[in-house]
């Protein structure tokens, strides 16, 4: 509304000032570049050279003996001036209105004083008087100031956002003001040809929501810190696909990225889970190897003889296997908030990340156990249909 407010007002204004520019140019004669006006203000009855300027519409604040020499065009620019002094003050009060009467006013004041100034109303709207232009042009820079300064205090408030205490992961509050700003300043901005300020303020919201939800503290979440990272730059991604936005692309790349590696740090924290016992001890022969030892006399470390392998592995029968993958599906659905749908994706690089540990394990054992005779309990193919049956059952 307030929007619409302003247009009918710069609407009005434009053939107003347009005609009284034309008159006190037809009236004083200064259509001609090589003219020069010498303005005697004085008061009314004071004599002068142009005693009509004496007129009852020439304020009292011009009572006072000055001779300006001036072009036409600056003559002009004077006299409306002095008619339109109010005109500022007032239209500089009413955008504060304006930006007052809704959550992004500013940005509406700073569309349609741009459209205005710079003429994308349309071929059927009148051209702006040079008195006008002008006049609308310094209150455009001021509309851009209080946009930008919005804009920063909008960026001050999503990089200081704290997750809330205990919180279960899901969509962050400021990646869902995000998407709010965002969608709020594309549907304002969508008949406007001027997006530069936009682009610049939709950058630097984006870096904001990006620095909030890479500042997350762990402290505070009851779920896995990267889970919620993975999920927010999951979700502005769609978002930004969705949207199409050109400044945005680069963040859309970035935040793709981000949801990438983050999936893989989780994935890293938990793929070791069902087989923790086993991954402990073939971390600690892949430490000895690091050291130098031979593959071949690894089998002679007391920590790491053959004997203690058997006993880990005897901890690992098929069905134990299957029961703890099991539990891990159940814990990675309940930490996954069903709205991003990322389930089938975290549980298949799941899948590729424990084929990958149990073949590294299976070297391991063939490169420093050679002929002993040792294997784990269960196969790459029962691992497969333990994945494929947890898959299917859910």
């Amino acid at each position: 509304v307030s929007q619409q407010v302003l247009e009918q007002v710069l609407r009005e204004l434009q053939p107003l000032c347009t005609s009284e520019q034309q008159f006190l140019q037809e009236f004083f004669c200064l259509g001609c570049g090589s003219v020069e006006l010498e303005v005697r203000v004085s008061t009314v009855s004071s004599p002068g050279p142009f005693p009509s300027l004496a007129h009852p519409w020439l304020t009292p604040d011009l009572s006072h003996d000055l001779v300006w020499f001036l072009r036409p065009e600056e003559a002009t620019t004077q006299l409306l001036s002095e008619l339109f002094s109010c005109l500022e003050p007032e239209l500089r009060a009413f955008l504060d209105v304006c930006s007052k009467a809704h959550p992004l006013g500013c940005l509406q004041v700073l569309v349609t004083l741009s459209d205005s100034v710079f003429g994308t109303w349309g071929p059927c709207s009148a051209p702006l008087s040079s008195f006008l232009h002008t006049l609308l042009g310094n209150v455009l820079l001021l509309a851009k100031s209080n946009f930008n300064k919005c804009i920063g205090t909008l960026c001050k408030e999503m990089e200081e956002a704290k997750a809330a205490s205990r919180t279960r992961g899901g969509i962050l509050p400021c990646v869902s003001r995000f998407q709010e700003l965002v969608a709020l300043s594309e549907e304002v901005f969508q008949t406007s040809q001027r997006r530069g300020e936009l682009d610049k303020a939709q950058l630097r919201l984006a870096s904001s929501v990006f620095s909030s939800i890479s500042s997350l503290s762990s402290a505070n979440l009851r779920v896995n810190t990267d889970m919620v990272m993975m999920e927010n730059f999951h979700h502005i991604h769609n978002f930004l696909c969705q949207r199409n936005i050109p400044c945005l692309e680069g963040k859309k790349r970035e935040a793709k990225q981000r949801s990438r590696e983050h999936m893989e740090k989780y994935i890293t924290t938990y793929v070791g889970q069902p087989l923790e016992r086993l991954k402990h001890f073939f971390e600690g022969v892949k430490a000895r190897l690091a050291q130098g030892v031979k593959e071949e006399e690894v089998s002679f470390q007391l920590a790491y003889s053959k004997q203690e392998l058997r006993k880990v592995i005897e901890k690992y029968p098929g069905k134990e296997v299957k029961r703890a993958l099991e539990s891990l599906y159940r814990t990675i659905q309940k930490q996954l908030s069903p709205e991003e749908n990322l389930l089938p994706v975290v549980w298949q690089a799941m899948e590729q990340g424990f084929i990958q540990q149990y073949r590294e394990f299976e070297e391991l054992i063939q490169c420093c156990y050679a002929g002993a005779g040792i294997a784990l309990d269960f196969t790459m193919e029962d691992l497969l249909s333990y994945f494929n049956s947890i898959t299917m059952s859910n």
